[in-house]
C-alpha cells in the first residue's frame, strides 16, 4: 500500500482553478488514480484517468492533457522531474508505508561489512524514511553521508534507474533500501563500490558483486553479438524525460565514422515488434537503459547503449552503466507534491 494524499492534490488543484484533470499513474497504481479520481469529481473536479502505461517521471502525459482540453495533469507514483511541461502538472510520489529499520536491523552483519563510511541510497517510495534509516545506522556505529544528485532526482539519497548522482559520494560501500535488482545493480556500476541491497519488504539483503558480474556478461555477450554488423539503427525516445537528441546524433556521427550505416529512429514506446520492417542489423537505444537492459531477450537482434557502443568500436576498455545525466541542482528545487507550471 502506499500513501497518497488527496486532501493536498485537491489543495493544489484548486491554487491552479483547475476544472479538468487527467491522471496518469503506473501499473501499480491504477486503483489509487480511479480512486482519486472518484474523490475529485465528489469535489467538483472533473477527472479523467490515462490508461496509458507510465514509465516514470520522464514520461508525463502533459500532450495527452492539453489535447484533452485539461487544465492540470495529476502524475502519480514519481517525484518531480525538471521538464518543460505543456500543462501545469501535480508530481505526487507514493510513499511505501513499510518501516525500513527491522529489515536493517535483521541485516546488520551484512551492513557492517560494507565498512564505517557508508553511502546510504533508495527510491523514492522510501526517501521519507531515509533520515530515520541514517539515525538508525548513526546509532549503531556507522557515519552515513548521501548525496544531493542533479537536477533529475527531487531529494538527497535518491536514485532513479537511470540516475545514480546521489550515490557518487566519497564512502567505502553503498547501502540501498528497496526492492528490485535494477536500481542497487545501477549503484553498484555506477559507483563500481560495494553495493548491498536490503528489501524492506522481506527483510532479505543481497550484495550485488555478483549480480553485477552476471550481467555484464550478459551485455558482452550482446557487444559481441553486434561485432560484425554493418547497419544500425539509433533509437532516441520522443518522452520528454528521454529525449536525448544530441547523443543520439553523436551516436550516429560515430557509427558512420568507423564505417557503418547508421540511422536514426524517433520513437515514444521503444519495442522490437515496432522495427521488425526495417534493414538494420543492430540497434542502440539512446533513451531509458532500461530499455536495452531489462527488455534484450525479446529483441531479435543486438540491442546496445551508447556506452556499449563504445566499447564494441573499441573507445574505451571498462563497462559503464548507461546513464542519463540532469542539470546541477538549484537549491529551491521542489520536492514532494510539486506542481510544475
Amino acid at each position: 500500500m502506499h500513501e497518497i494524499s488527496n486532501g493536498e492534490i485537491l489543495g493544489a488543484l484548486r491554487e491552479l482553478n483547475a476544472r479538468r484533470v487527467l491522471i496518469q499513474t503506473p501499473e501499480g497504481l491504477k486503483r489509487e488514480a480511479q480512486s482519486l479520481a472518484d474523490f475529485l469529481e465528489e469535489n467538483g473536479i472533473e477527472a479523467i484517468i490515462s490508461g496509458d502505461i507510465n514509465y516514470g517521471a520522464c514520461d508525463p502525459a502533459d500532450r495527452e492533457a492539453r489535447l484533452l482540453g485539461c487544465d492540470a495533469l495529476i502524475h502519480l507514483g514519481h517525484s518531480y522531474m525538471r521538464l518543460n511541461l505543456e500543462v501545469p502538472t501535480i508530481f505526487v510520489p507514493a510513499f511505501a508505508k513499510v518501516d525500513v529499520v527491522p529489515s536493517l536491523e535483521k541485516n546488520l552483519d551484512e551492513i557492517k561489512k560494507l565498512g564505517e563510511k557508508i553511502a546510504l541510497v533508495t527510491t523514492a517510495q522510501h526517501i521519507h524514511q531515509l533520515e530515520r534509516a541514517r539515525e538508525f545506522l548513526e546509532k549503531e556505529g556507522f557515519e552515513v553521508v548521501f548525496g544531493r544528485g542533479d537536477s533529475r532526482v527531487s531529494w538527497p539519497g535518491q536514485v532513479l534507474g537511470c540516475n545514480f548522482s546521489a550515490a557518487k559520494v566519497e564512502a567505502e560501500g553503498v547501502l540501498f533500501i528497496g526492492a528490485g535488482y535494477f536500481h542497487p545493480l545501477g549503484v553498484a556500476l555506477a559507483t563500481k563500490k560495494p553495493t548491498l541491497a536490503v528489501n524492506p519488504y522481506s527483510g532479505d539483503a543481497i550484495w550485488m558483486n555478483k549480480e553485477v558480474e552476471h550481467l555484464v556478461r550478459k551485455r558482452w555477450a550482446q557487444i559481441a553479438k553486434a561485432m560484425d554488423t554493418k547497419k544500425f539503427g539509433v533509437i532516441t525516445s520522443t518522452k520528454k524525460g528521454q529525449l536525448r537528441l544530441a547523443e543520439a546524433k553523436r551516436v550516429v556521427e560515430l557509427l558512420r565514422e568507423h564505417g557503418k550505416y547508421a540511422r536514426l529512429i524517433a520513437m515514444n514506446h521503444i519495442s522490437y515488434p515496432a522495427l521488425e520492417g526495417f534493414d538494420f542489423d543492430a540497434y542502440v537505444v539512446v533513451a531509458c537503459p532500461r530499455v536495452p537492459i531489462d527488455d534484450y531477450e525479446n529483441w531479435r537482434k543486438p540491442v546496445l547503449t551508447p556506452r556499449e557502443l563504445e566499447l564494441l568500436l573499441g573507445l574505451t576498455e571498462e563497462y559503464e552503466f548507461d546513464e542519463i545525466a540532469g542539470a546541477e541542482r538549484k537549491d529551491d528545487e521542489p520536492s514532494g507534491i510539486s506542481v510544475k507550471r
